[in-house]
């Protein structure tokens, strides 16, 4: 059983300066202020707060996370408060607990968005302070350890937040025997008939394997030994939740996994990492494409190392890591190696490469929900290593490609993107990058960001640069969309439009819940409102008796020169035609407001204006542009009688009436009938009723419709 005296004793063997009465403190303030709760088991609640602190001793932590680590629940679950903390312990620690409080007194809509914003907010603070989240880590691996006494529906949503967050922020971070515990224990709770078949199974082969990597560890020391290298030889069976994942990964059954066999070697100096390598491959042969250099290209949680898999004694394969002192204890304890044996201030500037992605996160998204999606997109574990043209080393996410590799370095090289060379060949910008290629982007001053590249980027830096960009543009579109709306409805009704420069306007944004004219303008250009609903606000009198007088319809040419569609009254607005109508000059039709994307053009008579008019405010009249020539797309479904020569003459009588094919889609049925999809440039819709006419008087045609 853990207990203050032990717990003190633990701290004094690592850091014999260390300020016990802060601790004994920090102690006794958790044990009053919890005295009346229990776990859910049923132990003394200060049971958790004590061993939380034991397990930041073991990473050999300061005085001020270990007292945070006693106290980290009192403000959360008891009546004490932050300044409470602040007062009795000082700033530091008051920060560090006040960073691990959840946000209790805000309301939610969902669990869901509480997570997110309380995760937020800790990571918020663990980009100041990286000892936040080691209280936390070490809280949340006693709350796992301790995780059979809690519902089975609990057990499986904190062990599954566990994998998907914890386990691989806790490798991000460098911390290696921690994401393997968070991992084993996760499994058991998810998964537990799984783990205990798995278990099983590798208890039956321990003894066995034991006996091997006793065997491959005599040789190797031996080797060692005569060579003069100064070595320590580990050995170690891969963990449960690393042999479920082969097994995954490669779909075989655990009969067939047979590298869960490692062997880990410490050594003094990186020359000697190198030669060990050489008389470890000269020992027994090397698998192909298993040897990986962490040494000379360290992984960002600086994790070095080298690893190389080799056939040892009876074909068995076997991993190696070879690694010096200062690496292996980085690879174990990462970022909570920097706080050890003595009180430090801050992060380094080494040290700071733990969580320099972590700060651009904060910096770059504010929404709660899409930052604990970016952290489960940056802590995940697989790199590739690429080359700048200047030669500089840039380390991304596995999958990544060109347009991730642009954005990384710098935003507008990424907004610029319009092509990409890998090796000196151009690659698509989709092309998944590959360790050791040499990138080079092409730019074009012109170019501006895809929505489409979101359906392919990888780093959250991508993703969030191009969100950023279209959510501008489309506020921009909106805003000039809205303003129009709304000046036209004042028109509309014989209203000046100095009436948005009165103090009416307040009371509007008031009623509409916001603060400022622009975002009125931009809720109506995405839809939420209507134009007609603010101009009532505005003047609720006029409007009134302005509804009741027939207005004359109002007829504009547009501007620009190409127009096609008139918004009754309004010049120059972002439309587009729909798809699923293709309307063309002289079909009845009517606009659609859409979130940010402008105006959409139906037909009157389109089958999805029936779904759409349940928001029937976001309705409004639009009519075609007088004598223009441009064209317009339109499709065409064409069923006929399957016979040679059929699509040669219908391509035939459609040039002949002077229309374009732009694209045409051709099927054959079982039952001998062809099927066409044409899509056409046509002027307007008596172009399109005559060429209809025509074409339904060809030879072998069974019906035609658009």
């Amino acid at each position: 059983m853990k207990t203050i005296n032990k717990l003190i004793e633990k701290v004094l063997s690592y850091n014999p300066k260390a300020d016990v009465d802060q601790i004994k403190k920090a102690y006794i303030f958790s044990r009053e202020a919890h005295c009346s709760q229990k776990r859910v088991e049923g132990s003394p609640y200060i049971h958790h707060p004590l061993a939380v602190a034991d397990v930041l001793a073991d990473m050999k932590l300061d005085t001020a996370t270990i007292a945070a680590g006693l106290l980290h629940d009192t403000v959360e679950d008891t009546g004490t408060s932050t300044d409470d903390i602040k007062e009795m312990f000082g700033s530091e620690i008051a920060f560090l607990v006040d960073a691990l409080t959840k946000l209790s007194r805000v309301e939610f809509k969902t669990r869901e968005e509480a997570q997110a914003e309380n995760f937020r907010k800790m990571l918020l603070a663990m980009s100041k302070d990286v000892r936040v989240i080691l209280i936390k880590f070490a809280d949340r691996l006693h709350n796992m350890r301790t995780i059979k006494h809690l519902s089975e529906e609990k057990r499986r949503r904190i062990a599954s937040e566990t994998l998907d967050i914890y386990a691989p922020l806790a490798n991000r971070l460098g911390i290696g025997w921690l994401r393997i515990e968070f991992e084993d224990l996760s499994f058991k709770a998810v998964m537990p008939d799984l783990f205990g078949d798995l278990q099983k199974k590798v208890a039956k082969r321990k003894e066995e394997q034991y006996k091997y990597i006793d065997e491959v560890k005599n040789i190797i020391s031996e080797k060692l030994s005569a060579a003069g290298i100064p070595a320590k030889v580990k050995g170690r069976i891969k963990h449960y939740y690393g042999i479920y994942q082969k097994m995954v990964q490669q779909k075989i059954p655990f009969e067939q996994v047979n590298d869960v066999i490692g062997l880990r070697i410490m050594t003094d100096t990186v020359s000697h990492c190198y030669d060990i390598l050489g008389i470890i491959h000269s020992l027994w042969p090397l698998v192909p494409g298993r040897f990986k250099d962490f040494i000379s290209l360290p992984k960002s949680n600086m994790y070095q190392s080298l690893h190389t898999t080799v056939v040892g004694p009876g074909g068995d394969r076997v991993e190696f890591q070879i690694r010096t002192e200062d690496m292996n204890e980085i690879a174990e304890e990462g970022i909570a190696a920097h706080w050890r044996y003595k009180e430090r201030d801050g992060i380094d500037k080494k040290n700071s490469r733990f969580i320099a992605w972590l700060r651009e996160l904060v910096k770059e998204i504010s929404d709660a929900t899409e930052f604990l999606e970016a952290v489960k997109g940056e802590v995940v574990p697989e790199t590739v290593y690429v080359f700048t043209p200047n030669g500089d080393i840039k380390e991304l996410p596995a999958g990544s490609t060109p347009v991730d590799f642009a954005y990384s370095i710098h935003t507008q090289v990424g907004h610029k993107c319009v092509g990409a060379k890998a090796n000196g060949r151009i690659v698509p910008l989709r092309y998944k990058l590959n360790s050791g290629d040499a990138v080079e982007i092409i730019t074009s001053p012109s170019h501006i960001p895809s929505r489409d590249w979101l359906k392919f980027v990888v780093t959250q830096r991508a993703k969030s640069r191009i969100k950023q960009w279209i959510k501008t543009e489309e506020r921009k579109q909106s805003i000039e969309l809205g303003t129009k709306l709304v000046e036209e409805e004042i028109r509309r009704h014989g209203l000046s439009l100095s009436i948005l420069k009165t103090e009416k306007v307040d009371e509007v944004l008031k009623y509409f819940s916001h603060s400022f004219l622009e975002d009125l303008y931009v809720s109506i250009g995405y839809g939420k409102i209507s134009a007609h609903q603010v101009v009532n606000r505005l003047a609720p009198e006029k409007t009134e008796k302005t509804e009741e007088m027939e207005l004359p319809k109002l007829t504009k040419t547009p501007k620009e020169k190409g127009g096609v569609i008139t918004i009754k009254g309004i010049d120059n607005v972002l439309y587009h035609v729909a798809k699923c109508c293709f309307p063309v000059p002289g079909d009845q039709i009517v606009g659609f407001i859409t979130k940010g994307k402008g105006v959409t053009i139906h037909r009157k008579e389109c089958s999805n204006l029936e779904r759409l008019a349940v928001d029937i405010e976001r309705l409004i009249d639009v009519e075609w542009s007088r004598d223009t020539d441009i064209t317009s797309p339109t499709r065409l479904y064409i069923e006929s009688i399957d016979k040679p020569g059929m699509l040669a003459n219908l391509s035939s009588l459609i040039s002949s009436a002077d229309v374009n094919i732009s694209s045409l889609k051709a099927n054959s049925t079982h039952d001998k009938r062809a099927l066409f999809e044409l899509t056409l440039e046509i002027r307007n819709r008596s172009q399109l009723i005559n060429l209809v006419n025509k074409i339904s008087q060809m030879d072998g045609i069974l019906n035609v419709r658009r």
